[in-house]
């Protein structure tokens, strides 16, 4: 077929790969930061000029058709004319809180969220933005006559600006107002937000094509970054994500969108026409970090650290809920230490509590998703903290499955230019047709690009250690904070 492009817009830079169509090989790649500091607004504008010098240089010379990535939690607002009515909002705006509170409250729960769109809202969801807006700033927000997140804004500015809006399933499934579930919109929570409704885009299937630009390049639907980069990777139906950042994320490929009435699972729609569930914690790579401050070293020394340990670090266990916790829901605790004797005081048996407290955390988090049904039988590893020998020592065995740790590559990219291929493929009728494949819910089969480059950890023989370790802090976080995780499951 010939070469096409993913470009993924993150909240920092714009990063684009070039890849052959069929192997997935990437030809070449461009990179440019986005000129704007950090914070919860941005001019979209920004994204644009971001975009153009990461293309420069004839990056994108012979590409037939692209695929945009970009961060799913934000909202353009525009004006009847389709401008911006202010700075987009972008990523878990702090202001947005009570705004999340609010909301829920107004439908009767977080039980009606869940059943209503498979989300509670949080700060960073477009919802939640568009009620920030409707009590903050009201003058702005009567202007608002339709809203797209950022992958969609984009998507529609490479094409031209036409009269057609469009999305994904995808992104729409992390505005709070669109159910992966149903498939469909729920205007009424655009008007319960904002005070009155907007235009909405339409939402594509994952191969479908947005347009063509005025060179004749195809635009494919376009993705929210974590829906990308799971395409990138290559997971599927018992795969399970595993994302290591200074808070985690477990997400999981799913045929069916999971029934949560806590509220405890975002329940997302993948890139392939099935679903993608999430639980989030807020506190993971923070407790390495803070471990390793105490002890005068970084993460590369704690892990050496509590190498130099054993597996249940002596008796000690860490409640890793050191900035509040989502999962368990806990936003007003703080983290813990117990099980200190003379014997465990030393270095490298804190050092391993904190690598194994917020493994189990996170453990804790994958095993919601299992209690509704989700299949894991591998988890993919990402984040730097991966790259650890104590991480990838104790992760198998904690979260009870053969543990991959892909090699570190732009996922959410390759994932958007994978996408243009079967876009691509789809329009000119040599897509393979549906075999029960990664193609979900009926849709042709996606280009079959390879597997990224990974390593692979095993439980082994010492699994039982390691759910013994598991008991040993599950037995601790009841005790100190009774009936907060069964409220999960």
């Amino acid at each position: 077929m010939g070469i096409v492009a993913g470009l993924d817009s993150s909240s920092e830079s714009t990063r684009i790969v070039v890849c052959d169509a069929d192997t997935g090989a990437v030809i070449r790649q461009g990179y440019a930061p986005h000129p704007v500091e950090k914070g919860p607004e941005v001019d979209p504008q920004a994204w644009l000029m971001s975009l153009g010098e990461a293309a420069g240089n004839g990056l994108l010379e012979g590409v037939q058709a692209i695929g945009v990535a970009a961060q799913q939690h934000g909202l353009v607002a525009l004006d009847a004319d389709g401008n911006p009515v202010r700075p987009a909002l972008v990523g878990n705006d702090k202001r947005a809180q009570s705004a999340a509170a609010d909301l829920v409250d107004a439908l009767g729960g977080r039980a009606a969220w869940a059943q209503a769109v498979g989300s509670v809202p949080q700060a960073q969801h477009a919802v939640t933005k568009l009620r920030w807006l409707a009590r903050t700033e009201p003058a702005n927000a009567a202007r608002v006559a339709e809203v797209m997140t950022p992958h969609d804004w984009l998507a529609w500015q490479l094409l031209g600006r036409p009269a057609r809006r469009t999305t994904d399933r995808g992104g729409a499934s992390a505005t709070g107002y669109w159910s992966a579930a149903t498939g469909t919109y729920r205007p009424d929570l655009v008007e319960l937000a904002l005070g009155h409704q907007v235009r909405l885009p339409e939402v594509l299937g994952p191969s479908g094509t947005a347009g063509f630009t005025p060179e004749g390049l195809l635009i494919s639907a376009g993705t929210g970054e974590t829906m990308a980069a799971a395409f990138g990777l290559g997971v599927g139906v018992g795969d399970a994500v595993v994302s290591l950042g200074a808070s985690g994320s477990v997400f999981a490929i799913h045929d069916e969108a999971p029934a949560d009435p806590s509220g405890t699972i975002t329940s997302f729609a993948d890139a392939t026409g099935r679903h993608l569930p999430v639980v989030h914690t807020t506190n993971a790579v923070r407790v390495l970090r803070g471990t390793a401050e105490m002890l005068g070293t970084d993460l590369a020394g704690l892990s050496e650290l509590a190498l130099q340990s054993s597996p249940g670090a002596y008796g000690m266990v860490l409640l890793p809920y050191l900035e509040g916790e989502r999962t368990p829901h806990l936003p007003h605790t703080a983290g813990s230490l117990h099980g200190m004797r003379r014997e465990s005081m030393k270095p490298e048996h804190l050092a391993r509590a904190a690598v194994e407290g917020m493994l189990c955390g996170l453990a804790d988090a994958l095993d919601v998703l299992r209690a509704r049904g989700v299949a894991v039988r591998r988890v993919f590893l990402l984040g730097a903290a991966a790259e650890l020998g104590a991480v990838q020592v104790a992760a198998p065995g904690l979260f009870g499955a053969q543990v991959v740790v892909p090699q570190p590559a732009e996922y959410a990219a390759l994932g958007a230019a994978r996408q243009a291929a079967w876009a691509w493929q789809v329009a000119h009728g040599t897509a393979v047709p549906a075999a029960g494949g990664d193609g979900g819910a009926g849709y042709p089969e996606p280009p079959r690009w390879p597997a990224a480059a990974s390593q692979v950890f095993e439980p082994g023989e010492e699994l039982p250690v390691w759910q013994a370790v598991r008991q040993q802090y599950a037995a601790v976080r009841d005790e100190a904070h009774p009936g907060a995780f069964q409220r999960e499951g």
